[in-house]
């Protein structure tokens, strides 16, 4: 099922054909015809994943992803045929080594400059998952020539800000991500190691289950994904950069913006696209139903049809 909200009240259609989480993550660049190469910035090494092709799409992954968490989109659109692509991990994230300092947002939109540069791309399409919406809209704001358009994907926005702020009060608007952080900033290094043993006995989709709608029907490998690719510093130094960003510069996108999210999404807010509908000129929003927080592995199918069709 999926709702889509226009501005007034949200329209509620069938999708028969939508099946939760259908596609597996699939750690393999040439399958979609991908070359890999390394961007020098001064954050660090960039690893990139890309094609060559009309109108450019960039994806930026969130902080539980990589590049490849955006495989079972790729297979929601048969690999984008014609499409030029852009994969980066940034840095500290998925195969790109970490930097002495987590990336705030604006680390992260040069990081994004530099790629773009180095493959000589001018302008792109860009589609960002949970902290990559959130880099999206801050590099629409900060070098709105470099984005024709800008799609957010479960995206975590003012609610999230607002949480990384007053992290007190926002134990009852968005508690998920407030106990997360708060057992992170305890925890730090070895919350990986305790991801890693609780999937070895097989309590990981206990863990997980919080994040997405239905962790029992998703394929082994969006787990195993979600394990590897997790990063307690990147995690909490996102949530340090949210809580000092002014949430107001958004209105300075131009670009027309799609912003989808799941009706189960325990880190951000579906109000969130309500206040996305007062600050930007031109969006459209759209809820899922019967998705978390990972709209592009859960609903791939209908995420293809918002952004991409």
């Amino acid at each position: 099922m999926t709702a889509t909200d226009t501005g007034s009240a949200p329209q509620v259609g069938g999708v028969p054909d939508d099946r939760y989480a259908p596609y597996p993550v699939v750690d393999d660049p040439a399958r979609w015809g991908l070359t890999t190469t390394t961007t020098a910035t001064d954050a660090g090494p960039a690893v990139v994943h890309h094609r060559r092709g009309v109108r450019p799409l960039l994806f930026l992954h969130g902080v539980a992803g990589s590049w490849s968490t955006w495989t079972p989109l790729l297979a929601a659109a048969d690999g984008l045929p014609g499409r030029g692509l852009v994969f980066v991990d940034l840095p500290g994230w998925g195969a790109s080594p970490a930097p002495e300092v987590p990336l705030d947002v604006d680390d992260s939109a040069r990081v994004l400059v530099a790629v773009l540069d180095a493959l000589g791309l001018d302008d792109v399409d860009v589609v960002g998952h949970s902290m990559g919406a959130f880099v999206g809209l801050h590099l629409a704001v900060d070098r709105p020539a470099r984005v024709r358009s800008l799609g957010l994907v479960s995206g975590t926005t003012f609610a999230t800000a607002a949480a990384s702020r007053h992290p007190v009060r926002a134990l009852r608007s968005l508690p998920a991500f407030t106990l997360l952080r708060a057992g992170l900033a305890v925890t730090r290094g070895s919350a990986h190691t305790v991801l890693r043993a609780f999937a070895r006995v097989g309590l990981l989709p206990l863990l997980a289950a919080p994040v997405f709608a239905a962790v029992r029907r998703l394929d082994r490998s969006v787990l195993d994904a979600f394990v590897e690719e997790f990063r307690p510093a990147g995690f909490l130094g996102a949530a340090r950069s949210a809580a000092h960003y002014d949430t107001r510069r958004w209105s300075a996108v131009r670009c027309p913006v799609v912003a989808v999210a799941g009706w189960q999404d325990v880190f951000a807010r579906t109000d969130d696209l309500d206040r996305l509908r007062r600050a930007l000129p031109d969006v459209r929003t759209v809820l899922l139903e019967d998705c978390g927080h990972f709209a592009h592995v859960e609903r791939p199918d209908a995420v293809v049809r918002e952004l991409l069709s």
